[in-house]
This record gives C-alpha cells, sequence and structure tokens, in this order.
C-alpha cells in the first residue's frame, strides 16, 4: 500500500463514519428526544450561541473512529505482541542474592559475586 492510498483511506473512512452519524444515528436519537432535526440544536448564553447538535455530532464520530481504531489496530497489535514475547525462551534469570538479571549460564552473579546454583530444568 502506497502513502498516497494510504492518506487517502483515512478522510474517506472519517466521511463515510461522519455520513453514518449525521444521516442515521442522528435522526434516531433525534426521535427519541422528538426533535426532528438534531444538527440544529442549540442554545445560547449571553447572546453567544452555541451549536450542540453539530458538536454531538462530532463527539459521535470521535467516538466510533477511535473504537473502530481501537478493535483493528490497537487490540489485534497487543495481541500479536503479547503472543511474540510468550513464546520466547528466558535467557536470562534472577540472581537469589541480589535479585538482578544474569544469563542462564552463569554460575556466579556479576553483580554480587556470589555463586548462583544451575537453573532448573523444567
Amino acid at each position: 500500500m502506497s502513502s498516497r492510498s494510504r492518506s487517502s483511506s483515512a478522510p474517506a473512512f472519517t466521511a463515510v463514519v461522519t455520513a453514518i452519524v449525521k444521516d442515521l444515528i442522528t435522526p434516531l436519537i433525534a426521535a427519541i428526544w422528538k426533535q426532528p432535526n438534531f444538527s440544529t440544536l442549540t442554545f445560547t448564553v449571553h447572546g453567544s450561541k452555541f451549536l450542540s447538535g453539530d458538536f454531538i455530532n462530532a463527539l459521535i464520530a470521535f467516538v466510533i473512529i477511535a473504537l473502530v481504531v481501537y478493535f483493528l489496530i490497537v487490540l489485534p497489535m497487543a495481541k500479536l505482541i503479547m503472543g511474540l514475547e510468550r513464546n520466547k525462551e528466558a535467557t536470562e534469570r534472577d540472581c537469589p542474592e541480589c535479585l538482578s538479571s544474569i544469563p542462564l549460564a552463569a554460575t556466579r552473579c556479576k553483580y554480587c559475586t556470589v555463586e548462583v546454583p544451575p537453573p532448573i530444568v523444567r
């Protein structure tokens, strides 16, 4: 996948999610509140007009995009990394005296110089 196609897919995905929120999810929420056009919800404070409907649309779109990124990118990568780390063979062990990490084959700790017994093979 080239960088050009990657960069054009993110805005396209965002546009699709925004359209779904604006045209499907928002009208469903608006129907519950008996408001025909949810995106035009506003409130006024000291003469300043706040477009709360547009903000809620943007917030819902953000949450959907965040969930998609989490479940399609972050979670699979975390599982992949955990699987790779779990299959690693141990190359070090802790010194019983000073608890420093030392190589498995070591017979003496390089930090406190205490003799260490051979590792237990399981």
